[in-house]
């Protein structure tokens, strides 16, 4: 079975003999299949009215377990934006009724980002939503597979990942 990489690589080496192209077989299809989970995830999303920034919030704070708070800090390293993005986006989402702002006791000075029922109503209903789309984008591969594939890429990530700062 041939696919868009194939034809791209094939081109290139008949374009640029000199270069070794090999690289384009693996991270293209990767960059290719980036774009096609990013649309299942806009679609997925949209389904519960959410933007994918918004789903990303709310499901770091439904993953910290009850009673679904963290402090913006803890937010900002989950989500890998910065302060001020991070202020927006908890003001929007308060608007939204989907969290709300609380005194944090151990700090008088901070505060910490709780989930509303709403918001984690929306959280559990998106991520449903999501693990069908990504079932249907995985549904080619056995389950063997999809595990050799999950730790490859592990092994590709965990650099990125790891990196100080």
């Amino acid at each position: 079975m041939e696919d868009e990489v194939d034809r791209l690589v094939a081109a290139w080496r008949r374009e640029r003999p000199d270069l070794d192209v090999e690289p384009l077989e693996v991270l293209s299809r990767v960059s290719r299949l980036a774009r096609h989970l990013d649309r299942a995830r806009r679609l997925a999303f949209s389904e519960h009215h959410l933007e994918p920034w918004e789903f990303d919030v709310l499901t770091a704070l439904r993953r910290a377990g009850t009673p679904y708070q963290l402090s913006p800090g803890q937010l900002l390293t989950q989500t890998l934006v910065t302060s001020g993005t991070m202020t927006n986006r908890i003001d929007r989402l308060a608007k939204k009724g989907l969290v709300e702002r609380l005194p944090d006791p151990s700090d008088r000075r901070g505060v910490l980002v709780r989930l509303t029922d709403e918001g984690r109503d929306r959280a559990d209903q998106s991520l449903a939503g999501l693990l069908a789309q990504e079932r249907a984008i995985l549904a080619e591969l056995s389950r063997a597979q999809r595990g050799d594939l999950a730790a490859l890429l592990r092994r590709l990530t965990a650099p990125f990942d790891n990196i100080p700062g």
